[in-house]
């Protein structure tokens, strides 16, 4: 069985894997980084989403073979001690109900804030469409993700 060598969370992990393994089932099986969640398999749920260099991806279509050398970073590697300012403002709103898709949901929404720091609510639905949430918290997300763009403006306007 093939080995790769795998940047995740910054730190250089090294897997053995059948080529076709999703990246999903090494993450959670063999690295135990169990915050990435199994939704729907197929890609359609986002519960699932990790970055791949920065760009939200669904961890149970991408390949363990075709992620060497990218950049992987999961849930546990946004901000380990829950310090990022979606994770404090999706406490704030109270946003988990079941809490499955939260991961995938910040997830897809810290790439949003990287590439558009001041969405509208049109930008927020748009980038989050893909992300399923069956307890249907939508308005909350959109709620915190808000709030953390406000968060991160004022923080970059300080240290200025």
């Amino acid at each position: 069985m093939p080995t790769y060598n795998l940047k995740v969370n910054g730190q250089t992990r090294q897997v053995v894997a059948p080529a076709d393994t999703p990246l999903l089932w090494v993450l959670r099986d063999q690295l135990d980084l169990v915050g990435t969640k199994y939704g729907c398999g197929i890609g359609l749920c986002g519960a699932c989403t990790v970055h791949l260099n920065g760009v939200p991806t669904r961890s149970c279509q991408a390949l363990v073979s075709t992620v060497a050398g990218m950049n992987i970073t999961t849930i546990e590697g946004l901000s380990p001690d829950g310090s990022h300012p979606l994770q404090k403002a999706w406490i704030a709103h109270d946003v988990p109900q079941c809490g499955y898709c939260q991961a995938g949901q910040i997830m897809t929404a810290a790439a949003l804030l990287q590439n558009n720091p001041q969405p509208t609510d049109d930008d927020i639905d748009g980038a989050l469409a893909g992300n399923l949430c069956r307890c249907g918290t939508y308005l909350r997300i959109r709620a915190a993700v808000k709030d953390a763009a406000t968060a991160v403006a004022s923080a970059k306007e300080a240290a200025q």
